[in-house]
């Protein structure tokens, strides 16, 4: 059976998909957060989020803000479990949407799934692959706004374990006094999480850590044969980072989402890996909470102005991060680079204008560009396919001025094996300008050129 026929069969047996409730209690050890959705009666799923106390955290009891908080966490968390048998219609129970509020939700899931449609061979269309139903709102029941309580701290950084987060991280500490340094939020916290907080001068005291939990039964469904693939995790990322901020009373949320994830994954199409760390996703996110939660949040991307090649130069000057950074998704249960796939190869390639061969096969373990097996997700990356890696990568531009760059500084004599017939062009993504589109301050913007500037010098 193909996926269209699988998913058009799903449709009918499954008509509906409902939010039913979300509810949340502080106990001693900090919030809990469940919710529930289901599938008609046989198949309901209960997720869970846990947010450990912490001296800078103010736990309140049940507000109209923190019901609008997590109701809204709960309206992108239900994507995941959706995606399974794709109902035609999901109807919400627990809260109220007007038709901007569902037009943007719809965005996002037909967006945020286009990866999912695309590699299961799904065709449909953003006004006929679901239709949201839930009760309008009325002045009766609109949210009164509670600014969170001020805090000394600036800026709450998601730390992701890969180099661009550091990068963020790191800059802003600079930035700010000591008493007024970021907080990091780690969402799930493992290994390269763990030691790259370490390795900025933090205890896991110091952060905010996000425990998030998938119920079992959709693993089980997954491992039926149920349709699955990917989710905009970014997305979902985001509307936990605005509880965090309405926790810790930090309104400036520092995302590291760089320019190069607004390039589509598919050529001609606009099928996006990354597409909830795109600046479309950026700027509607920004419109909606300010105009439905509040506009006291300020979610940004620091290094929107930034390429991919920028943020490898400023990372390769940071090295106490070098030995516990990790971007490979393969290996990250196991705190490793598996040296396998696409995500490996581009951060070993990206960093390696920056980084002599000799300290990059440390970090890795390997060298990269000699191994033959890489060679389908090099012609991947360099452009000479029909579509990127499915991974969280640059563009093809980058790619291409990160080769060019490595092969006249490190490559003169002696190519390793994937560079022998690489046609290497001089490179053209700049490294001393800034990108104008983005969501900075002018200060922040300051900032960070004055960092571009010097690594350049």
């Amino acid at each position: 059976m193909s996926h269209q026929t699988q998913y058009n069969a799903y449709r009918k047996t499954y008509p509906e998909f409902v939010y039913d409730s979300y509810r949340y209690d502080v106990q001693s050890d900090g919030l809990h957060i469940v919710f529930t959705f289901r599938i008609g009666s046989d198949i309901v799923f209960s997720p869970s989020a846990f947010i450990p106390s912490r001296r800078f955290l103010h736990f309140p009891e049940h507000t109209p803000q923190m019901d609008t908080l997590v109701f809204n966490i709960g309206m992108i968390e239900l994507i995941s479990y959706w995606k399974c048998v794709c109902p035609p219609v999901i109807k919400v129970l627990c809260g109220f949407l007007d038709n901007t509020q569902k037009a943007f939700w719809k965005k996002i899931y037909f967006n945020g799934l286009g990866e999912f449609f695309y590699i299961n061979g799904i065709q449909s269309t953003i006004n006929d692959f679901v239709e949201i139903i839930a009760p309008q709102p009325s002045a009766s029941n609109a949210q009164t706004e509670i600014p969170p309580a001020p805090q000394a701290n600036n800026y709450l950084v998601p730390i992701g374990g890969g180099k661009d987060s550091v990068v963020t991280l790191e800059l802003l500490q600079q930035a700010t006094a000591p008493t007024q340094r970021p907080v990091p939020l780690i969402m799930n916290p493992r290994g390269a999480t763990v030691g790259c907080i370490q390795a900025a001068g933090y205890t896991m005291d110091d952060v905010l850590e996000i425990h998030r939990t998938i119920h079992p039964r959709l693993l089980e469904l997954n491992s039926q044969g149920c349709l699955n693939g990917h989710t905009p995790f970014s997305a979902m990322l985001a509307f936990y980072t605005l509880l965090a901020s309405h926790l810790s009373g930090i309104p400036n949320i520092a995302l590291s989402n760089e320019s190069s994830a607004n390039e589509s994954t598919v050529v001609g199409t606009s099928v996006n890996h990354q597409y909830s760390k795109s600046l479309e996703f950026e700027n509607d996110f920004r419109s909606y909470t300010s105009q439905y939660i509040s506009p006291i949040y300020n979610y940004f991307s620091y290094l929107r102005p930034l390429s991919e090649l920028q943020i490898a130069m400023l990372f390769s000057r940071l090295p106490q991060y070098h030995p516990v950074f990790r971007s490979c998704n393969a290996g990250s249960k196991q705190d490793i680079w598996c040296g396998k796939c696409a995500k490996c190869l581009f951060a070993y390639i990206i960093l390696s204008p920056f980084i002599e061969p000799r300290k990059l096969n440390a970090i890795f373990g390997k060298d990269l560009l000699n191994d033959p097996s890489l060679e389908p997700f090099f012609l991947q990356l360099i452009g000479h396919a029909d579509t990127k890696p499915f991974e969280c990568v640059g563009t093809v531009s980058e790619v291409n001025s990160a080769l060019s760059m490595a092969i006249s500084r490190w490559y003169a004599d002696q190519r390793p094996l994937l560079l022998q017939s690489y046609q290497a062009s001089p490179a053209t993504t700049p490294l001393k300008t800034l990108l104008s589109q983005h969501n900075l301050s002018e200060k922040e913007t300051a900032i960070l050129l004055q960092h571009v500037q010097a690594a350049t010098a």
